[in-house]
């Protein structure tokens, strides 16, 4: 059932400044959710040894986490409109703190995987539901420049992680790299209850919106009595489970082994049948008629083309300065920055582009520049140095923003008024399996090149196994056996590998941007009412 659109507040009526502070409590919100979601890789080896966790524990620790946040983002979005957004973000910051403290303390590796599980659903309920809070804080033509600050923060958070969390593990133990979030949590737990705007009345003084806001809490109400579709959620939850644990098996074992190809067979049954019920129930978890809607469709798919050419370009590249070029992990983080800042320049061009051209024009512009930064890329070679890396991260960061924050913005503008959070988190699912699928399917294309190209001949059986089995292997195996040729000829297979998947994610960005430019709408119609009128008449955002 959708909403009435809210009434428009007197255009007298002063610009809260107070928005932009809301948008730093929900920025500080998906950053914990990006460190951590990397911050812990650099600790999986001192867990191996102080917990004497074994390679399955430990691809657990990081499993159990993508296997949590994927399940539960769906039915995030339709109990943020049933419930509050802003109550159940608290709620998912409150939980993600918790989980920290609890992982920072923990005694064993199972202590571990169930607080890193824990952390995975407060993720869930942090990403969809900040995003939905959005459009309530800002007006029409300031969304995109939110929107553009949102993602960054996603976006910063990954490469960071393993900066702080390598400075983390020089100076303190272990579980500091959990202790870090809880003051961070309490600082946006702070700021949310401050700031953000409430899911009941507002101030008194706003009487107008406070009677707007009275009647959307009536038909909250009115939505929240029919019945939640229990059976839809587990096969949503069943589907996506099957899903993601094929794809953390695809690494170990190949997309051929019997138990990989059984999981996905299941996800697919599973999921098509997920998608079948949600057609027909009166009351479905998802509103699958969003797709009905170009700049829905077409925002996420882009979305997705985007979020699969970036995460290929994260899984490649930390590797790529740390292995190859010799960088720690601080280092690493610091020299990934470039894609961020090319991320925020786009943000400061899209806000004036769009406007003009319209999104039909600025994304496959956007997808483009994207393409050509990875293509450039994809030329790299061992004589390549960090200048160049440098050049070509700040394009791709370019076009990645050029791209991403029209797409965003064109998929809120779409999203009928009460259901915000049911719209995000399918987007924010979708993007998140296609980031997982996208992954696995790069991750086995690194591993074919770096294959290709290694030469281990002469070398000991198990030594041989330990080079192939990854660069850093390699380059262990060559210090032990002082072999200067294996670690040349490792760097060299990795950078061809890293090479393959830079092209594969070129040519993904390149059908994308013509996709985009035949498909999307050449001028976004207006947001739904309550983004476009009350942010920009005092909010009340108290």
């Amino acid at each position: 059932m959708s909403l009435p659109n809210l009434p428009a507040l007197p255009s007298s009526a002063p610009v809260s400044p107070r928005r932009w502070l809301a948008l730093a409590a929900l920025t500080l919100s998906v950053l914990i959710v990006g460190l951590d979601g990397t911050i812990i890789n650099v600790a999986l080896p001192t867990l191996a040894c102080d917990l004497r966790a074994d390679s399955a524990q430990l691809q657990w620790i990081g499993g159990g986490y993508l296997l949590a946040l994927s399940v539960a983002m769906l039915p995030v979005g339709l109990l943020g409109d049933r419930y509050g957004h802003k109550r159940l973000l608290l709620s998912g910051i409150a939980l993600f703190g918790l989980a920290s403290l609890g992982g920072a303390f923990a005694d064993s590796p199972g202590t571990v995987i169930a607080a890193r599980a824990v952390l995975g659903l407060g993720a869930a309920t942090i990403m969809p539901l900040s995003m939905a809070i959005l459009p309530r804080v800002f007006a029409k033509q300031e969304l995109p420049k939110a929107i553009a600050v949102w993602t960054a923060a996603t976006a910063l958070g990954m490469p960071v992680g393993p900066l702080v969390g390598g400075w983390l593990l020089d100076h303190f133990w272990w579980g500091s790299v959990f202790l870090f979030n809880v003051p961070v949590t309490l600082l946006a737990l702070a700021a949310g209850l401050w700031l953000l705007p409430s899911d009941n009345k507002r101030a008194a003084a706003d009487r107008e919106y406070a009677v707007a806001d009275q009647e959307r809490t009536a038909a909250d109400r009115e939505r929240a009595a029919g019945p939640f579709d229990a059976l839809g959620t587990a096969l949503s939850a069943l589907g996506i489970t099957a899903l993601v644990y094929g794809t953390i098996l695809i690494p170990r074992d190949g997309w051929t082994d019997p138990t990989v190809l059984a999981t996905l067979v299941a996800a697919a049954a599973l999921l098509t049948g997920f998608v079948l019920r949600e057609r027909r129930h009166p009351h479905p978890l998802v509103d699958l008629k969003l797709f009905t809607d170009r700049r829905f469709l077409w925002g996420t798919l882009i979305a997705v083309f985007v979020n699969f050419a970036v995460m290929g370009i994260l899984f490649v590249v930390p590797q790529y300065l740390q292995v190859v070029l010799g960088h720690d992990s601080f280092g690493t983080g610091i020299r990934v920055l470039p894609l961020i800042g090319g991320l925020m320049a786009a943000a400061t061009a899209s806000e004036a582009l769009v406007p003009r051209l319209g999104a039909r024009t600025v994304v496959p512009l956007g997808m483009a520049i994207l393409a050509g930064g990875v293509l450039l890329g994809a030329t790299t070679d061992l004589s390549s140095g960090y200048g160049f890396t440098a050049l070509w991260l700040s394009l791709t960061g370019l076009g990645f923003g050029l791209a991403v924050v029209p797409a965003t913005s064109l998929v809120m503008g779409s999203l009928p008024d009460g259901n915000a959070g049911q719209g995000t988190s399918l987007l924010e699912t979708v993007q998140q399996l296609g980031g997982v699928l996208g992954v696995a399917g790069l991750g086995s294309l690194l591993g074919y090149g770096y294959l290709a190209r290694l030469t281990t001949d002469g070398l000991p059986a198990p030594a041989a196994d330990a080079a192939r089995d990854s660069v850093s292997g390699a380059d262990e195996v060559a210090r032990q056996l002082h072999d200067t040729g294996l670690s040349v000829s490792a760097h060299e297979a990795f950078v061809h590998g890293m090479n393959l998947v830079l092209t594969a994610c070129g040519i993904i960005s390149l059908l994308a941007a013509v996709l985009a430019a035949i498909y999307l709408p050449s001028r976004s119609t207006a947001p739904r009412k309550v983004a476009e009128d009350a942010p920009e008449h005092a909010e009340s955002m108290a």
